[in-house]
């Protein structure tokens, strides 16, 4: 797949985003650079989020993003959504591809090689570091991975990776330099005040004091 897709992927939570709403927040954030949103919502009916990824999947076309559903091979393939992330409990992706077709792209939660390599030989277009430092929005992991694990599980594969969980405009050129093709961020940008400007500091190359 196209690494490119995979720069700035924003995570939805409906909570952090408060009354400015998930499709506002995305569409700022869509018209700001961000370049795939992955649409995560624990909460929701299972046709709500099918109308929810209706909606995003419009805005993400308009921008020319990616648009993945977290988890829910089935509400991927009911709004006929260019993806899914999956994660170590979720539907094989070998089983998801089956379903989902050649071209859908399948991204996979990892926190090992041994992860990140079965997650390359069952056929995933990308993995993504899970959580590289402490985070509020991921309560069910005992330890962040850290910087040096980005290295160790981009070199197992030759995969696109991102990295998730704590990652703020302070820390994206860090985890960009340990070797993340891209980052994957919810509140830095669902929670911002601004999302324009949380947007243009997390993008890659740009300065930060």
């Amino acid at each position: 797949m196209n690494s490119e897709f995979l720069q700035l992927y924003l995570v939805t939570d409906p909570v952090l985003c408060g009354d400015r709403g998930v499709v506002e927040t995305c569409r700022q954030a869509l018209q700001s650079g961000v370049t795939a949103i992955q649409l995560r919502d624990k909460t929701a009916s299972t046709r709500q989020l099918i109308e929810m990824a209706k909606t995003l999947m419009v805005l993400c076309e308009k921008h020319g993003a990616l648009f993945i559903v977290n988890d829910r091979v089935d509400v991927a393939l009911a709004c006929q959504s260019r993806g899914v992330h999956l994660g170590q409990d979720d539907m094989p992706a070998v089983a998801a591809r089956r379903l989902l077709g050649a071209e859908a792209v399948i991204g996979i939660s990892v926190r090992s090689v041994e992860e990140a390599v079965t997650a390359w030989k069952s056929g995933a277009d990308y993995i993504a570091a899970n959580m590289v430092f402490v985070t509020d929005t991921k309560t069910d992991l005992e330890k962040p991975l850290g910087l040096d694990a980005i290295g160790r599980l981009k070199k197992a594969t030759p995969l696109p990776l991102i990295a998730i969980g704590g990652i703020n405009s302070m820390n994206a050129d860090t985890v960009r330099k340990a070797g993340a093709d891209g980052i994957a961020v919810v509140s830095a940008i669902m929670a911002a005040p601004e999302v324009d400007e949380a947007v243009l500091g997390l993008l890659p190359g740009t300065h930060h004091t």
